[in-house]
Parts: structure tokens; C-alpha cells; sequence
């Protein structure tokens, strides 16, 4: 069977609570966001506009050239537009962290991502994906809305961003006390939701492997080192330029698995490419900030210190 061929259904109650599911990881990301990190941006705007222009402009037009380098399956091109469409991943603000990058500059682009992608999401997904004629027809074939796509973004990112925002700030003593658990557990659910549809789809997974592996090996280092080169080109600080190759190279798979399974009927192809991202680049980023860390290890920060590191950095 034809990887374009699988499909990964839920019921309409299964999407609602992946949607609920997502929302619960995005709101405790929140909690480490402030109103605050949109302002700092308009002091300090470099770094944040060379990040953004670079995930949202640079990365899906490379992540298109990619794709035309393989011959690939139709729905798996896609998968690799939606996830280069995707804003970074939470991930991306404890590597940051963790190779003693600017944590708030990491927050601060994470943040600002995120409102960003309402729009720039389905722009990038319906501009690439058009431009090539094998994936063009998947989306007229599911007629994809941009007012649909907006709405779910909406729902499940910024809702909860904002929510997480106003608890943050109301309550910052419950906040500090409920912090950690919502990061273990929101570090658990994606990585259960990422695992899960792996093993949903392991006998595609295998016999596929080979037509999808190796796209996502190459866009994601084309991602990494898009980060790296663009911070360096503009002649950032070290630690910025950390910060900007984790955003740009974590993206947030999870959210790309939601908009496989609310608008392309979890086509296979599209399904395994986000899932696949999602471990590829724990593997990626684990290993290039390990390498960091030990590099910097004489200012190393413990990730327990986010918040007093976010004051002094930015």
C-alpha cells in the first residue's frame, strides 16, 4: 500500500480531546510567558526579527526548494511544508537554556511565534504547497480554509497562551508552585501524542521508512543551520545565535499533528512526517546543545533559573 494511501481516522469527541490536549501543553508553556516579553522586543528588535523572518519566511522557501531535491510521496512533501510552517516548540526555550543560549530571547521569539502563526501558518502551507503540483492536489483536494485553519490555531495556541499569560501574572505565587508540574506534564503529553502516532502508523513507519527518513534528517539541519548561519551573517552575540538556531530548528510537531488530523483526515504520509520530526529533532537538539553546554559549561544556567535568567539577559 501506497504511504498516500494511509489514513489515520479519529471521531470527531478523539480530535476534540487532542485539541483540549494540546491546549493543556500550550498553557503550560505559558505560564513561563509574559505580556512583558512582547515589549522587550521593541528594545531589543534585532535578534527577535532576524529569528522570525528566518523561521517564517526562510525555512518553509527552504523547506520547498527541499522537497524539490527529493522524489517524494505527495502527502510526505506536504508534511514537510506543515512542519516548516510550524512555529518553534517549547523545546526549544530548555535547549536554549540548557547551552546557556539567551533564554529570553528564546521565550520572547517562542511567544511571539506563536500569536505569529495564526496567520503565517496556513499562508506558508496554502503559498508552498501550491507551488507544487503534486501537493496542490491534496489541498484542493480538502479544500483547505484559511478562516478554518485560523479558528483552530486560534483555539488551541492562542487561547491558552493568553490564558497562561493572565494566571502567570494574577497569581504568581500559584504559578511558581504549579510551573513544574504543568512542564513534566506537558513534556509527557507530547511526547505520548509523538510516540502514539508513531506507533499508530509503526507498520507504515517501517515499510516506509526509506521515503520519508531522509527528507526529514536534511530539512531539519537545513532548519538548524539556517538558525546558526542567519545569527552569524547578522553578527548576533553567541548567545543569541543559540537561542535563533534552536527556534528555528524545533518546531512544534505536535501542532502539526493537530492540523494533519483536523484537516487532512490523518493522511499517513503527512501524519509520519510530523511525528518523525518530533523525534528527529529531540536527537538533533539534544546533541547540539549537549555540545554547547559543555563548551559554555563555566556559565552553564540550570533550567530551574529560567526565570531570573529572562530579567538579567533581556
Amino acid at each position: 500500500m501506497s504511504i498516500d494511501q494511509v489514513q489515520i481516522n479519529f471521531n470527531p469527541q478523539a480530535l476534540e480531546i487532542i485539541n483540549y490536549m494540546i491546549g493543556f501543553i500550550i498553557f503550560g508553556i505559558a505560564l513561563d510567558m509574559k505580556f512583558d516579553d512582547f515589549k522587550k522586543v521593541l528594545y531589543k528588535p534585532k535578534a527577535p526579527v532576524v529569528g522570525l523572518l528566518t523561521q517564517f519566511f526562510l525555512l518553509p522557501a527552504g523547506a520547498f526548494v527541499a522537497i524539490s531535491l527529493f522524489d517524494l510521496h505527495p502527502s510526505i512533501a506536504l508534511g514537510v511544508i506543515l512542519i516548516a510552517s510550524c512555529p518553534g516548540g517549547n523545546l526549544s526555550n530548555f535547549l536554549t537554556n540548557f547551552s546557556n543560549g539567551n533564554t529570553a530571547l528564546s521565550v520572547s521569539m517562542s511567544s511571539i511565534s506563536t500569536m505569529i502563526s495564526v496567520f503565517m501558518l496556513p499562508f506558508n502551507l496554502s503559498l508552498w504547497g501550491s507551488l507544487n503540483p503534486e501537493t496542490a492536489l491534496i489541498l484542493k483536494d480538502v479544500e483547505l480554509s484559511f478562516w478554518a485553519i485560523f479558528v483552530t490555531i486560534l483555539k488551541i495556541l492562542i487561547v491558552p497562551s493568553i490564558l497562561g499569560m493572565i494566571v502567570a501574572r494574577k497569581f504568581p505565587n500559584v504559578t511558581q508552585k504549579i510551573k513544574k508540574p504543568f512542564t513534566i506534564l506537558s513534556i509527557l503529553f507530547f511526547s505520548a501524542f509523538v510516540f502514539g502516532a508513531l506507533f499508530m502508523n509503526r507498520e507504515h513507519f517501517f515499510n516506509h521508512i526509506d521515503s520519508f527518513f531522509w527528507i526529514v534528517v536534511f530539512t531539519n539541519f537545513l532548519a538548524l543551520s539556517l538558525g546558526f548561519f542567519m545569527g552569524k551573517l547578522t553578527r548576533l552575540p553567541q548567545k543569541d545565535v543559540r537561542a535563533i538556531t534552536f527556534e528555528i530548528g524545533v518546531q512544534n510537531a505536535a501542532l502539526g499533528l493537530v492540523m494533519v488530523f483536523n484537516f487532512f483526515e490523518g493522511l499517513g504520509g503527512m501524519a509520519i512526517v510530523c511525528a518523525w520530526w518530533g523525534v528527529w529533532h529531540l536527537v538533533t537538539g539534544l546533541s547540539i546543545a549537549s555540545f554547547w553546554s559543555k563548551k559554555y559549561k563555566k556559565s552553564a544556567l540550570n533550567y530551574t533559573n529560567l526565570k531570573g535568567v529572562m530579567h538579567e539577559e533581556f
